[in-house]
């Protein structure tokens, strides 16, 4: 005996062994048995179809006693309160006893698998093969039943599993479709299938006379056949006949050069849709194959620039920096002079919006000679998406690849997978472990689109993905990227940009010019964006001249009054000034780059209760109870009958990480001791139960928003000496670094 499973009752609905169905329930019962059966591990649940529509409480006695266990293959809330579900029919089995839960009314029953009886193999063969014949002629009848019906016929080598299979396609009424489900003994179920095949050939066969004595009468259908008949001489005046078509195919698929397999394959969709009805819609399907697949680039690829001074040039006239990026395509350049095969490096541009991550991917296809294909995966979840769709479907298609290798006609582009980090997983499929069929060189040289059927080579297509962080990217698809960080821009960068990229692009698009100093770049700069990109900067520049040229033609250059006048969405930053004790600016990284924070601190009598306010995550939370038991254990701090209100400004925005903990530890003690910290000193580190300051990430980052934000002297740990010692003069020249192993070091600097 089976475990119990729960009760599915589909009132005219039947499901057979090996078919799939999709039904949207409305009924409460039926939603409570499918969330049931997703809490048994095989998420499975027993359909049964009642002769009579049954009310939400059925009598135990009126329910069958033959049913089909059925696999809930998904589930999907829709807006109108209704339920889809996708069910799979396994196997038919004998219902020993129902139950009814008496809280939520749910059916459940214990089941037993049927033993189907041994039959004469030669018998079976014989009704076999007479089931195959009868199922040739009535498809060949009826268009609309497809051809792959046959091929699941041969697949299945089971009796019962080809009556069920013949039985679910067949236009029988819901009476009928009972008594096969309900029939156990498969030869019975073959033996009435014969007559009633025959039965459904002769009725389609009186069907189709009727139709054509029909269509003789009536005037639309006399000017549809008058209409194909003239279309028909008319192309064979032209000689666009379909014995014509047939051997450009042909003359197509011979100058391809493909393996033999391919060929064959290919030679057969030919000869199939040379068979088929112009009229019929399998014809279009075959046509639209066949056009996609022979028109695919399988041996084409356009010669690769290898002249590493002009590739230098290229990306320099593009792109300010990006040392890193630069060195290494022009490394690839040089090996591939070399050797003709090398494999392109899989390369993940990692980095803030705004930083230039796809405008370098398009930018290295140029300098390369190759063309350029970008694909965007931001909240992609569809894995067909990538590999496309089965052709039995409607509206089949191949995948993003494949599209974009048919665009630029080529099988060496550079394809640009954007915001690869930005993917999502759920019952559709899993993009990110698609992708790695697709990125890794060991498989993707026999990559298989799922519309087009046969392995096509992209071992020699380069790809380039952009990630804004790499936290949400699976470490199986992360460990074949070579990862090249593209760092955020500082003020002396962004001026160079501007003056060296930027304006020139505004002048050339407006047809323009106009002076702009390096002063009033600077001013615009540190005044009215806040980005660790130029991409707003970009936008405020092309406002700020439009303004001046429409506004003042007479004038010769940009000047900040120009600035403050024109640019109304002014965003000056600024520190506040500090005015009361248990305040301390935090330094964080976030996706964007770095962010300056303020932590504020306040006690009150109480019960030792703490609160934390401002969107603060769970590590956050495990900061301020790690600060709290340290300073009580080292620095004789008594807060027994105190409530400690802890408070993150900007409470719109998620807080979350270690490195805040010297900065809240600072901000406790400054209420404590009742001395001020100034608003010029920033911390970042995270602090142990020992007092140990850890080192911590994006310190570069942190560092140049410091130097942005006005802030004169950090605290940074000890631990990460070596990136400090990294970052560039032009950002540390005006910040005091202070390097700190243990808090007590703050303390005797700050609250001794």
């Amino acid at each position: 005996m089976n475990n119990l499973l729960p009760v599915l009752i589909l009132n005219e609905v039947i499901i057979l062994p090996n078919q799939e169905i999709k039904i949207d329930l409305n009924n409460e019962l039926s939603k409570k048995v499918i969330i049931a059966s997703s809490k048994n591990e095989l998420n499975k649940v027993l359909v049964i179809a009642p002769k009579n529509s049954l009310e939400s409480s059925p009598s135990l006695e009126d329910l069958p006693r033959v049913g089909v266990v059925a696999n809930v293959k998904s589930k999907v809330e829709l807006p109108n309160n209704k339920l889809r579900v996708i069910l799979k029919g396994e196997e038919r089995v004998c219902i020993n006893k129902y139950y009814r839960n008496q809280n939520t009314n749910v059916l459940k029953c214990s089941h037993n698998v049927i033993e189907l009886p041994t039959f004469s193999k030669t018998n079976e063969t014989a009704i076999f093969r007479k089931l195959i014949e009868l199922t040739k002629n009535y498809i060949s009848l009826n268009k609309s039943v497809s051809n792959s019906i046959l091929k699941l016929l041969n697949d299945k080598k089971s009796l019962s599993d080809i009556t069920d299979i013949i039985t679910s396609f067949l236009p029988f009424n819901f009476t009928k479709k009972l008594f096969y489900m309900e029939t156990i003994n498969p030869l019975t179920r073959a033996e009435n299938l014969i007559n009633d095949l025959n039965e459904e050939i002769l009725v389609t066969n009186i069907d189709r006379q009727l139709d054509e004595k029909l269509n003789e009468t009536i005037e639309n259908g006399q000017r549809e056949f008058i209409l194909k008949e003239k279309l028909k001489e008319i192309n064979s005046e032209l000689g666009l006949t379909k014995d014509s078509e047939i051997n450009q195919l042909r003359e197509k698929l011979e100058s391809l050069d493909l393996d033999k397999k391919t060929y064959n394959k290919l030679l057969n969709e030919i000869d199939k849709y040379f068979t088929c009805s112009e009229f019929s819609p399998e014809s279009s399907v075959i046509k639209n194959y066949l056009d996609t697949v022979l028109n695919l680039p399988w041996h084409d690829e356009t010669v690769i620039n290898t002249d590493i001074k002009k590739i230098k040039n290229e990306l320099n006239e593009t792109h300010y920096g990006l040392n890193e990026l630069k060195d290494r395509i022009c490394e690839y350049a040089f090996f591939l002079a070399k050797n003709k095969n090398l494999i392109s490096p899989v390369i993940c541009l990692l980095g803030a919006p705004g930083v230039g991550k796809t405008t370098s991917a398009y930018s290295i296809a140029r300098a390369l000679n190759r063309e350029f294909i970008k694909i965007s995966v931001g909240g992609l979840n569809d894995s067909t998406e990538l590999v496309g769709s089965r052709r039995t479907y409607l509206g089949a298609s191949p995948g993003k690849i494949m599209q974009g290798i048919m665009k630029c006609k080529v099988k060496n582009p550079v394809i640009l997978i954007d915001e690869v980090d930005k993917m999502v997983k759920d019952y559709k499929g899993d993009p990110a472990s698609t992708l790695l069929e697709i990125l890794d060189s060991t498989q993707n040289k026999h990559f298989v689109d799922n519309y087009i059927e046969e392995p096509f080579d992209l071992s020699k297509v380069m790809f380039i993905l952009t990630a804004n962080n790499l936290d949400t990217i699976p470490a199986t698809l992360l460990d074949r990227l070579e990862i090249i960080k593209m760092d955020n821009y500082m003020t002396s960068q962004k001026i160079d940009i501007a003056k060296n990229y930027l304006i020139k692009d505004i002048f050339k698009e407006l047809n323009c010019e106009i002076k702009i100093s390096k002063e009033v770049l600077e001013f615009i700069i540190e005044n009215y964006t806040k980005e660790p990109g130029v991409r707003e900067l970009k936008r405020i520049l092309e406002r700020l001249i439009r303004k001046v040229i429409v506004n003042e033609p007479n004038a010769k250059s940009i000047t900040i009054l120009h600035a403050n006048k024109y640019l109304v969405n002014k965003n000056i930053m600024y520190l506040p000034e500090v005015t009361t004790s248990g305040v301390a600016n935090i330094l964080a990284y976030t996706t964007l780059g770095g962010k300056l924070s303020h932590i504020e601190v306040a006690k009150y009598k109480g019960t030792g209760k703490i609160i934390i306010t401002g969107c603060a995550g769970e590590i956050l939370k495990d900061s301020i109870n790690v600060v709290i038991s340290y300073l009580i254990n080292n620095y004789n701090i008594d807060l027994k009958n105190q409530d400690l209100h802890f408070h993150f400004l900007e409470s719109y925005v998620k807080k979350d990480g270690p490195s805040a903990g010297v900065s809240i530890a600072c901000a406790l003690m400054s209420l404590v001791k009742n001395k001020k910290i100034s608003s010029s000193i920033a911390f970042t580190g995270e602090l142990s139960l020992k007092g140990d300051i850890l080192p911590v990430g994006g310190l570069k980052e942190k560092i140049s928003t410091a130097a942005t934000e006005g802030i004169s002297k950090i605290f940074v740990p000890a631990e990460n000496a070596y990136e400090v010692a990294n970052i560039s003069e032009n950002i540390t020249n005006n910040i005091e670094i202070v390097l700190v192993s243990n808090f007590n070091e703050i303390y005797e600097s700050l609250f001794k």
